[in-house]
């Protein structure tokens, strides 16, 4: 079976994708999604699922969220859901901070951990209204003083002479 076919029968298996609009193209692996789908969350598993087929490369993601009329959020309303989701997820930083404009959402602020950063953007995906997610945030590693190592992302490291 050819690439493209898999992945339109992966995407149609999916049930947390709505494929109707969705047009699959393939060059060696190369796997372009373009079309659109009703959230950011099926945007994500429509990558995730062509992800999934054997023979995939890599996905190019060109879908476009649009949103049905009931789940528009207004940008005041859309930042404080954003900003209150990530007060309340104890994986991410105080100081990570979201604003939003017509759906999009951009995340600022510093954390020591990539899986702090992931954790931010997984903490607002799932949030009614969300089209798409900008990760403006920037990982800053630990330095311990005493023995001159770096710690970042769970590693350590000799720090390199200065």
């Amino acid at each position: 079976m050819d690439i493209r076919d898999t992945v339109e029968s992966e995407l149609i298996f999916d049930p947390l994708v709505d494929e109707t609009d969705i047009k699959v193209k393939n060059i060696n692996g190369e796997v372009a999604l373009n079309g659109t789908v009703p959230s950011y969350p099926q945007y994500l598993e429509a990558a995730a699922a062509t992800q999934r087929v054997a023979g995939v490369k890599n996905v190019h993601n060109y879908l476009e969220v649009v949103l049905p009329p009931g789940d528009y959020r207004d940008d005041a309303v859309l930042t404080t859901m954003a900003n209150n989701a990530l007060a309340l997820n104890i994986t991410v930083p105080d100081g990570v901070e979201a604003t939003a404009r017509t759906g999009n959402l951009r995340l600022t602020g510093t954390v020591s951990y990539g899986s702090q950063r992931a954790a931010a953007e997984l903490a607002v995906a799932g949030l009614t209204g969300v089209r798409n997610i900008r990760d403006d945030i920037e990982i800053r590693c630990a330095t311990s003083q005493k023995k001159g190592y770096m710690s970042c992302s769970g590693h350590s490291s000799r720090r390199p002479p200065p």
